[in-house]
């Protein structure tokens, strides 16, 4: 049998896979939303409306599920939280004031602990080794 190098997409379809998506889906949900909204009262908000942030969560799950429920659980945390990051720079990085680090800090932490639960619970339940140990 013949061992030639390892194709590297393939192997880097488990990372890649979840950060286009996460990508796709920034600029889907969040990347077209860039004003405030001005209240009667002179307070602002947003730029982002709660459902908006829904739809990006929801649609995660899918890339997510798919790498964790083959056993990439590390692929799906780092692909997404690492384009879900990026995206936030990109479209936070044009604020004056130079908090936007903070907020992305924030979306770094957040998404990591977040894909990192739902990944571990998905790999778990997708395990028949482990099911049928209980």
């Amino acid at each position: 049998m013949r061992q030639g190098l390892p194709k590297p997409v393939p192997q880097l379809s488990p990372i890649l896979v979840p950060a286009a998506v996460a990508l796709a889906a920034w600029a889907a949900w969040l990347g077209w939303d860039q004003h405030r909204d001005v209240q009667p009262d002179g307070t602002t908000s947003g730029p982002y409306e709660a459902w908006q942030v829904i739809g990006l969560v929801l649609t995660l799950l899918a890339p997510v599920y798919w790498a964790a429920s083959r056993r990439y659980v590390a692929g799906a945390v780092l692909g997404t939280t690492g384009a879900l990051t990026a995206a936030a720079y990109y479209d936070w990085s044009d604020d004056s004031s130079g908090l936007f680090v903070i907020g992305v800090g924030m979306v770094m932490l957040g998404s990591l602990v977040a894909t990192a639960a739902v990944s571990a619970v998905i790999a778990f339940w997708r395990d028949p080794e482990r099911r049928s140990r209980r």
